[in-house]
């Protein structure tokens, strides 16, 4: 049976099904990868490889966040997996479709908003979106195009010509082209790159509502806050490899770590020899010490044995709070991680 059938036949059964029956069939859809990545390699003519033998498995339904840094692949996966690009080896499937082979089907499932800002610029909002909608053999739906239009707050714009917009309404034209044709995966390359707060907040919300109604998320965004608020994955690429995909939460609670900072009553001058094996941090003008220790690992009585060591080496403080990790820190540490490892080959 192939991947698509089974698809339409499991969604029957989710509708014909209640209770505790529905809901496992549910969560085993939504476990179901909607794209598929393997063995994906590219490599330019001029003989730089952007990709090496990326795997990579996106389920259906979820947020799935795509990091790395400048230079590190993102846009050329995302550009394979739209089939703007084509790999040097390996494959892609959209919902069971192949990307190369049968481009149309599976391009048509795909909404991708650019990074770059490229629009019709002598076209009205109004005419450019619904020709987005066509050029992917959708028939004239003016009431979706108008939702469309005031969920991104264009509504009021639609008859403007796209050379009069701003920056930041040039990428919610962007946006509404790319859900013009109702598609169930929606690509975000930099979503929110030097827009307004408001357009960033818009962009949000809408995201959520989609992903509330089944439609797959990927993004890409140089402000890691918003993944790690939106994301139910993480994935992590860095010259051109995949360094790691995983749970966000999973991934917090693995990779996180937890500082305990302790307001000193003096100020000291340097961390005694005493209690050099706790790697600890003199900050704030030497008035704060900090103890950085891994909370999946770490015992609570080791904090217990450095406190007990503070006061016997007459190192008093006067209040003490915890911080976590946030997955820019991980992030951050581990693209560090890998170039200090790469420097030593």
């Amino acid at each position: 049976m192939t991947r698509p059938r089974a698809w339409a036949a499991l969604e029957r059964q989710i509708g014909q099904s209640n209770g505790v029956a529905g809901r496992y069939l549910l969560s085993f859809a939504s476990m179901l990868p909607i794209i598929s990545v393997s063995n994906l390699s590219k490599t330019y003519a001029s003989g730089f490889q952007a990709l090496k033998r990326i795997d990579l498995s996106i389920r259906q339904g979820e947020i799935f966040a795509l990091l790395g840094p400048n230079g590190a692949g993102k846009t050329t996966l995302i550009s394979i997996i739209c089939g703007i690009v084509n790999a040097t080896e390996g494959t892609v499937t959209v919902d069971g479709r192949d990307i190369r082979n049968d481009y149309r089907a599976a391009r048509s499932l795909i909404g991708l908003v650019p990074q770059e800002l490229t629009t019709d610029a002598f076209e009205t909002v109004w005419a450019t979106v619904s020709f987005s909608r066509g050029l992917f053999g959708k028939p004239k739906n003016p009431a979706h195009i108008e939702q469309v239009l005031r969920d991104l707050s264009l509504w009021e714009k639609r008859n403007s010509r796209i050379i009069q917009l701003s920056g930041g309404m040039k990428r919610r034209v962007l946006i509404a082209k790319a859900l013009s044709h109702e598609p169930r995966i929606l690509f975000l390359d930099e979503p929110t790159a030097g827009v307004d707060v408001e357009l960033r907040r818009d962009m949000w919300k809408l995201v959520r509502s989609l992903s509330a109604n089944g439609v797959t998320i990927i993004l890409t965004t140089h402000y890691i806050e918003e993944a790690e608020e939106m994301a139910d994955r993480i994935g992590v690429i860095n010259g051109g490899q995949i360094m790691l995909v995983e749970d966000k939460v999973e991934l917090m609670r693995k990779l996180g770590k937890k500082q305990l900072t302790l307001q000193l009553e003096t100020p000291l001058a340097s961390i005694p020899a005493s209690l050099a094996d706790y790697g600890l941090e003199l900050a704030n003008d030497n008035g704060e010490l900090i103890y950085t220790y891994d909370a999946e690992r770490e015992k609570s009585s080791s904090i217990v044995a450095l406190l007990n060591d503070l006061s016997e080496a007459g190192i008093r403080f006067k209040d003490l709070h915890t911080t976590q990790s946030s997955l820019e820190d991980i992030f951050v540490s581990l693209v560090h991680k890998q170039q200090q490892e790469e420097s030593v080959r």
